[in-house]
């Protein structure tokens, strides 16, 4: 066979082959057409017959995933919790006008607030509100009794970065003892005598032995550097107090800002920034602006629309707040008593068997129930816990029936008004007390127990001007203008509540004249100084039962509750604590600590 002739032979077999596989792949074709036929779509055909369970398997699939995400994220919350950090800006508004930042000077809540952030004092109080080292690392007291030696920290420093040492401790105490700089402090520091034997010793001697005296360093220490030049005279009125303050404090002195055209509508900004060096270690708060507001309403309006981070000055909860559940409410319980003081000179309350019924006629328990923060009864001039407290001496418990009985045996009897009367004189008394939601409520409350026993109350709610005249006169004067004085009063951590009580306080002539009953006992006055000149606690608190005795016996006045600071806040404020203060500054004895930024770890 030649070669074409082996060509065409393999041309035909390729094209029968191919013919072949062409056939081969449309039956093939045909197959898989009728295959998807039977086996797809007429089965497709029967799935709605069969629906309700694929959707139950796809339900049942979105609820797996579901699941799955929802624990995922569940777990991821339970290990990852918002934590605190340093860092931010905390902005306070304040009730009133600023007005003066030096220790030396500053009363009102403006100025105690800014004095409090910026200056250091040789001693403070704890979280336990507890006496401690603040610019002082030791203190101690000679076997006499009379002479204090403080050693200050080492390596003090003002906010300028100059030294701070025992002749800027020295310094504060001889303008506070000086008449020509008019310090409010003036009358607490007479008779004590100050040394700085060297950079980091301070010594106070006292004329005589004064238990409580360590509780009056706490006021803050002015630069002498700075302020040594300057005319006592002029120490009130200098620039340092309002524009150019230095202290050792938490936070320094960057700026003060005026706004308003008005005195009503009048506001300070005063921004502070922290003190890298102070000695408990830089705040961490980065900066911290106090804003001032001349009207509870002006002050209210602000924390509402969020201009401030906090408030301080308000006397009780706004209705509007008690729902918001972003409000934080702070009841910082005040070592103070509210009480009403009878005037024991003068008038119907000069009869004991009065003041008896007076004292017992109202359920004191059912009285603090009604106040909208939690709080302790006062029973007696000294606080629950503090040093010589003892129940044996509380106030007479509740009781109208010998209330009732005290007045019949008086004298007093029942008139078809229900009011009683004695020789043509009919049992009326005033009482006085500043006009506020809270008092007005405690004052109504008495009223209400006093006449069930017969005795008429009429109420004199008074402003603020009008209430200070009262408060003044009844300092200045034996004849007060009330019978009864329904007030708050500091008493502190020390249990010398010698100027509240002893009858040298009624004198013109007493520095503090605080004595709003005109207490006049002989035997109460001998068991306050006793008390007040011992060291040894065991012994104060034996000297001490003398005057509570009297107390109870005399019955000068009605021991009703503690009062609170109250504090509101937008969300938590870390580091800051419900402890008890003795005074609204001593809210910042933590500042350094406090912090407001989170973050999720």
């Amino acid at each position: 066979m030649g070669k074409l002739d082996r060509r065409r032979a393999l041309k035909l077999r390729f094209r029968r082959s191919l013919r072949l596989q062409r056939r081969q792949v449309e039956e093939l074709g045909a197959v898989a057409e009728q295959r998807l036929e039977d086996n797809f779509f007429k089965r497709l055909e029967r799935l709605t017959k069969v629906r309700r369970f694929v959707v139950a398997w796809v339900l049942l699939l979105a609820l797996l995933l579901s699941s799955v995400i929802v624990q995922t994220r569940t777990l991821g919350s339970y290990y990852q919790t918002l934590q605190p950090v340093p860092g931010g800006t905390y902005t306070e508004g304040v009730l009133g006008a600023f007005t003066n930042a030096n220790p030396v000077y500053a009363t009102s809540l403006p100025d105690t607030t800014a004095s409090h952030l910026i200056f250091s004092s040789l001693l403070m109080y704890d979280q336990q509100n507890r006496l401690t080292g603040d610019l002082a690392a030791s203190w101690a007291v000679d076997a006499r009794g009379t002479t204090y030696t403080l050693h200050l920290r080492p390596n003090l420093t003002w906010q300028d970065g100059q030294p701070l040492t025992s002749a800027d401790v020295l310094f504060t105490y001889q303008v506070i003892q000086n008449p020509d700089a008019r310090s409010p402090l003036y009358n607490s520091w007479q008779g004590i005598t100050v040394a700085a034997p060297d950079p980091q010793t301070i010594t106070f001697t006292l004329p005589n032995v004064l238990a409580s005296f360590p509780y009056s360093l706490t006021n803050g220490i002015i630069p002498k550097h700075l302020l040594g030049a300057t005319a006592m005279a002029d120490m009130r009125s200098v620039a340092f107090n309002t524009t150019q303050p230095v202290g050792s404090g938490p936070f320094a002195w960057k700026a003060i800002q005026l706004t308003g055209a008005t005195s009503d509508n009048r506001e300070e900004h005063i921004a502070l920034k922290g003190f890298t060096n102070y000695h408990f270690g830089k705040p961490k708060l980065s900066s911290f602006v106090i804003r001032t507001y001349r009207s509870s309403s002006r002050l209210l309006a602000g924390f509402k629309a969020q201009e401030v981070s906090a408030i301080a000055g308000l006397s009780e909860l706004p209705p509007e707040l008690k729902t918001d559940t972003s409000t934080r409410v702070y009841n910082l319980p005040l070592t103070a008593a509210v009480m009403a003081f009878f005037d024991t000179s003068n008038g119907l309350t000069s009869d004991t068997a009065v003041r008896r019924a007076l004292s017992i006629s109202p359920d004191i328990n059912k009285i603090v129930s009604t106040l909208d923060y939690p709080t302790q009864p006062v029973r007696e001039p000294l606080l629950h816990g503090q040093l010589a407290y003892n129940p044996t001496y509380s106030q007479a418990p509740y009781d109208q029936a010998s209330a009732a009985k005290l007045l019949d045996s008086d004298g007093w009897s029942i008139g078809r008004d229900g009011i009683r009367a004695k020789n043509g004189t009919r049992l009326q008394i005033s009482l006085y007390y500043h006009n506020s939601t809270e008092y007005n409520s405690v004052a109504k409350q008495l009223t209400t127990y006093w006449h069930s026993v017969g005795i008429e109350t009429k109420l004199m709610a008074q402003n603020d001007a009008d209430f200070q005249s009262t408060l003044s006169q009844a300092s200045s004067s034996v004849s007060h203008t009330y019978n009864v004085l329904l007030y708050g009063i500091s008493i502190g951590v020390d249990p010398d509540v010698y100027v509240y009580w002893d009858s040298s306080q009624i004198d013109l002539r007493s520095s503090a004249r605080l004595n709003f009953s005109a207490y006049n006992s002989p035997r109460a006055d001998a068991s306050l100084e006793a008390g007040r000149t011992r060291l040894d606690p065991s012994l104060r608190i034996v000297k001490y039962q003398s005057f509570l005795q009297a107390w109870q016996a005399d019955t000068p006045a009605l021991g009703l509750y503690q009062p609170r600071f109250l504090y509101l806040t937008h969300g938590p404020v870390f580091g800051l604590n419900e402890s008890p203060i003795n005074s609204d500054s001593e809210r910042f004895n933590n500042v350094q600590n406090w912090e407001i930024r989170e973050i999720q770890e």
